[in-house]
């Protein structure tokens, strides 16, 4: 299922039925569903699947998608999410914090948690990134200061260099502050992302050698827990990694993961165009109302000049102002739709070009690909959710205060 013109053509003609024309931000659940079922089919089959919040930050979304993956683990990176999530989920579920949070903020979420949900408990459904020591100290500090045990999860540096314990002797320390205060931090396991597997040049080195390096000292990390600090090794420990653009590579027993994480590949934004997600649909959509049409393109100071530009450029013989702009995202119908640079962008208008046989009309819907879902979805006051080519509903965005 491609993106063919007479898909958004379609789109075009459901949404101005719609008794609204505002810019939405549009979900195609059939395309989420094929790529639900194909990260399914490339799953490591010991693997637990845990859902990225930030990718997906709609609670109804991110519940669809858990419940069709039948899995309750989910991957947070953002505290007001957290306090979200919290007020919501059962007592299976189990949240990994994404990177390493300011133990203010840690203690901020727990202050201010939200007392309707007996269901979760936020000390033990909970594993907090740690990145250093120092962390780790300030963490144990906050678990005292609570009267309450905290799960910590270990950050290690397999490759990418954004943080995270490079070295096994500062490893050592970390491991053996838990050990000393095991009635206060719990060790829950280790997260090492690695998306520069798929992202260095080849020519620097191949992703067969990258993917292989990441994991094992990944291995190695879990060796050292398990050797020398039997006391902290469970069962149910956390070995969690890759992200859409490398989960696909993490489905053999040489993986050292145990919980993969995903999120963008099941809604595919344009920065999610790489080979490893190749056969994934395209699922978000920006559309946009075209508010005026005039023929040529006219610059302000440069009106002499108007009727050259079609001259200079074919796509300036139409041009369109629509309703908004500026988003993180490209134009992709009509086809050879583009913003005006030398005019200039606009969050509240913005002109597009199109060459002369582009057949689109005030009241027309233009259609953009995000290049990302995290923040641009944010943007949008409620996502607008297309079934079997209808509009189904209209689902929240998660709270962001």
């Amino acid at each position: 299922m491609g993106l063919e013109n007479n898909y958004f053509e379609l789109l075009n003609s459901i949404l101005k039925e719609g008794n609204r024309a505002i810019p939405f931000l549009m979900l195609d659940l059939d395309r989420i569903d094929e790529n639900i079922q194909l990260l399914q089919k490339e799953l490591k089959t010991e693997a637990h699947l845990r859902i990225v919040v930030k990718s997906l930050p709609s609670y109804p979304l991110i519940a669809y998608i858990a419940n069709k993956l039948q899995t309750n683990r989910y991957m947070v990176f953002h505290q007001p999410f957290l306090s979200d999530l919290a007020s919501k989920l059962d007592h299976q579920a189990d949240i990994l914090i994404g990177k390493p949070m300011p133990v203010k903020t840690a203690a901020y979420f727990y202050k201010y948690i939200s007392k309707n949900n007996p269901d979760f408990n936020p000390f033990t459904q909970i594993q907090w990134l740690i990145d250093t020591k120092e962390r780790a100290l300030q963490y144990l500090q906050l678990a005292e200061k609570l009267g309450q045990s905290l799960r910590l999860n270990l950050e290690i540096d397999i490759g990418l260099h954004r943080g995270g314990f490079h070295s096994f002797d500062a490893l050592n320390e970390t491991l053996t502050l838990i050990s000393e205060h095991s009635d206060k931090i719990e060790f829950s396991g280790f997260m090492g992302y690695d998306p520069h597997v798929v992202k260095i040049p080849s020519v620097i080195r191949s992703q067969k050698t990258s993917l292989k390096r990441s994991n094992e000292f990944y291995e190695e990390c879990k060796t050292l827990v398990c050797e020398k600090f039997p006391q902290l090794w469970k069962d149910h420990l956390t070995f969690n990694g890759a992200g859409s653009p490398t989960a696909s590579l993490h489905n053999s027993a040489s993986s050292p993961l145990n919980d993969i994480a995903a999120g963008s590949c099941f809604v595919k934004p344009t920065t999610f165009d790489i080979p490893t997600l190749h056969n994934y649909q395209p699922a978000c959509f920006i559309a946009a109302p075209v508010l005026k049409k005039m023929k040529g393109t006219a610059i302000p100071g440069l009106e002499k000049l108007k009727k050259f530009m079609p001259f200079i450029n074919k796509k300036n013989a139409q041009s369109f102002f629509i309703y908004g702009g500026y988003w993180k995202a490209d134009y992709i119908y009509p086809e050879q739709l583009e913003e005006n640079k030398l005019y200039g962008v606009s969050t509240n208008q913005t002109m597009v070009n199109a060459p002369k046989n582009t057949n689109l009309e005030v009241d027309d819907f233009v259609f953009l690909r995000p290049h990302q879902s995290e923040f641009v979805f944010l943007q949008f006051g409620k996502l607008v959710i297309i079934k079997n080519q209808k509009i189904v509903d209209e689902w929240e965005l998660m709270n962001n205060n």
